[in-house]
């Protein structure tokens, strides 16, 4: 963490951890939670055509036919020196346009003096842990989002 964050004090990691910890013991029982990093990504990459991921966690669902539930927690780049946690739930799309997928709940903490990273971070793993704990049928979260369901043969 402190390779990733270098401005982190030792309580920031240790409420970092403790977030993620909740996230893991929402998993626990079922496929361990996958974190992911990207020490390139510590200082900030410049231009790209994607959002520069520093730090975070992907947790995918799938079901027969294609269909696919994704619930994402991520620590990303939005400008250089400024920060963001992500959290999304994410579904295939099966629009008659093939949009591939679609964010259909989202929350984004801009990082500054009023929420510090481990505040926005906390904040996005509870929101992930409350998604985890909800139905898990992506068709439930596209009715939510008033997108088509998936056409079964």
């Amino acid at each position: 963490m402190t390779a990733l964050f270098p401005f982190l004090t030792a309580a920031d990691v240790k409420s970092l951890r403790q977030a993620a910890g909740m996230v893991d013991a929402v998993r626990a029982g079922r496929t361990p939670a996958d974190w992911e990093w990207a020490l390139q990504h510590a200082a900030f990459p410049g231009t790209q055509q994607s959002t520069p991921i520093i730090f975070g966690l992907d947790v995918i669902q799938h079901a027969e036919g294609g269909d696919q539930l994704e619930f994402l927690l991520q620590v990303v780049w939005v400008d250089p020196g400024r920060l963001a946690v992500d959290a999304a739930v994410n579904v295939a799309c099966w629009c008659e346009t093939d949009h591939a997928t679609h964010d259909v709940d989202t929350l984004r903490l801009v990082v500054d003096e009023e929420t510090p990273l481990p505040a926005a971070f906390l904040a996005g793993a509870v929101r992930l842990t409350g998604w985890l704990t909800d139905p898990h049928d992506a068709d439930h979260w596209r009715a939510t989002a008033g997108l088509p369901s998936r056409m079964i043969d």
